[in-house]
């Protein structure tokens, strides 16, 4: 079944990402008074998924914490259906815990989405460099101030293609499969880039063939009318549907700390530097994956990727990780694994393993699939940037930070962004391993079993590791939260239901 997909009804953010928009601006805000702010946002001119030709120059965004939506007076039964995850908030105690968000990045020490600085909205503007003041005074309008208390405003730089440690990014994205034609029959035995729509959109199916949780209305509910039916309950009125959710972390980046302690570990060594620098990334500065390319295409990598090559390979070929190590942050962010940890080279071997038969190994059934884990990363770099060189020299005072305004879409938070965060990124035991976490998001923060997570290590064919000890933690969390992007039917109910 095809999908039938109203993209006048979707923010553009979850299809475009506005990357040609070489400025942005996010503004954290708390409603100052309900009846100013309801009626902003029924006049705001969001920007939808719709293709325009020529495209916008500018673009409006808007999301809600659950606090937000609370101060508007949505009614407590529509709240309700949201994901747990969404309701409990991104500083649950149990969860900063699993996500590593304790030591230096405890919510105790945020500048905002922490203690009493939880904002009810954030309102995305994105422009060009030479006009974005005037964009901004355009989009905030003169009820602005009545309406909201500023918590934040948060700029962004445009460093071309690269992330402030200089690395090529926003490469690995996987391919949305607007159409609904991914056929989903049983085990994925090859590693797939297109994902089902679901994954990234409520109200569609998603990797299981299923449809999310999320808000579901009685069609005579107040506001409800104009809302879109569920697709699986046509009975019901869908107030996730075209919507999504939405994870926001402000990510402080030591770009100095990363390239003096490469030089330190490669004595000065200026292409040791780099090769420890890019074992530890797992691709090199320009973008290449440290692996061969593969000649079978990858279903989902296609012409609009940037470029195909960088996204045209899978580890099955390093299994080790002696090319690209196993604890590298690419992989973990994406190991680019099917339904089975290992390969599966014929119907008896996919058999067996379906019924738990034949050899275990120590890294058996510790990976799951990837494709139930993908998200759509929608962040902007902040701060001047450094180059390489610039960044071994001393640290000057006062100098401006550089980091990343991190954002990632998805439909199930708990399966997709904390997933990924807690179980691969921030764990020891990520593929096997015991001893350390992600070489650039990690806190090295004590766990149970493993008292020094500050290790990174690269396999070598002998089997011997290279270890380098004592990593500093180069990425602090300094703000965050979980926000609903709503369809925009359902910011004309949110903005108007309470009233």
């Amino acid at each position: 079944m095809r999908n039938e997909v109203d993209y006048d009804d979707i923010q553009g953010l979850v299809r475009f990402g506005f990357g040609k928009m070489d400025d942005a601006c996010f503004y954290l805000v708390r409603i100052k008074d309900v009846s100013a702010a309801r009626s902003w946002l029924a006049n705001a001119h969001i920007t939808s998924a719709r293709t325009l030709i020529p495209p916008p120059q500018t673009a409006l965004q808007v999301a809600f914490t659950v606090d937000g939506l609370r101060a508007l007076r949505v009614p407590d039964e529509a709240i309700a259906g949201f994901a747990p995850e969404f309701l409990a908030g991104l500083t649950d105690e149990s969860r900063s815990r699993r996500l590593g968000d304790v030591g230096k990045n405890a919510p105790a020490n945020w500048r905002w989405g922490g203690p009493d600085r939880n904002p009810h909205l954030m309102i995305m503007m994105y422009g060009q460099k030479p006009t974005m003041a005037d964009c901004e005074a355009e989009f905030k309008g003169p009820s602005w101030d009545v309406a909201f208390e500023e918590l934040e405003r948060l700029g962004t730089s445009d460093l071309g293609e690269v992330e402030p440690f200089g690395f090529v990014d926003g490469i690995s994205q996987p391919t949305i499969d607007w159409d609904g034609t991914r056929k989903l029959k049983g085990d994925q035995l090859v590693y797939s880039n297109l994902v089902s729509l679901g994954e990234f959109l409520l109200g569609y199916s998603n990797e299981y063939n299923e449809y999310t949780d999320r808000p579901l209305l009685d069609p005579n509910s107040k506001g409800a009318t104009e809302l879109l039916p569920a697709l699986d309950q046509p009975q019901k009125k869908d107030l996730g549907r075209n919507g999504t959710y939405l994870v926001m972390r402000q990510l402080v980046q030591d770009v100095r700390g990363f390239w003096q302690f490469a030089d330190k570990a490669a004595e000065s060594k200026p292409e040791e530097r780099k090769r420890l620098a890019e074992k530890m990334i797992g691709r090199d500065l320009n973008g290449t994956p440290l692996l061969p390319l593969q000649h079978q295409p990858i279903d989902g990598v296609g012409p609009e990727q940037k470029d195909i090559s960088y996204n045209q390979f899978t580890f099955n070929s390093d299994p080790v990780g002696v090319q690209c190590p196993l604890g590298s942050h690419v992989r973990r962010a994406n190991p680019r694994n099917a339904d089975f940890p290992s390969a599966v080279k014929g119907p008896i071997s996919h058999l067996l393993k379906t019924l738990g038969f034949g050899r275990k190994g120590l890294r058996d059934d510790l990976m799951s699939p990837t494709r139930f884990h993908r998200l759509l990363r929608r962040g902007r770099e902040y701060g001047p940037g450094l180059t390489e060189e610039e960044a071994l020299q001393p640290k000057p005072p006062n100098e401006s930070e550089n980091g990343l305004h991190f954002i990632c879409i998805n439909s199930n938070i708990a399966r997709q962004f904390e997933f990924v965060q807690g179980a691969w990124l921030m764990s020891t035991k990520f593929d096997g391993m015991s001893e350390e976490s992600d070489p650039m998001m990690g806190d090295r923060e004590p766990v149970a079993g493993c008292p020094l997570p500050d290790t990174y290590s690269v396999p070598r064919e002998s089997g011997l590791r290279e270890r380098c000890n004592g990593l500093p933690q180069f990425v602090t969390v300094r703000g965050g939260a979980y926000f609903f992007l709503p369809s925009l039917r359902a910011l004309r109910y949110l903005a108007s239901v309470g009233s």
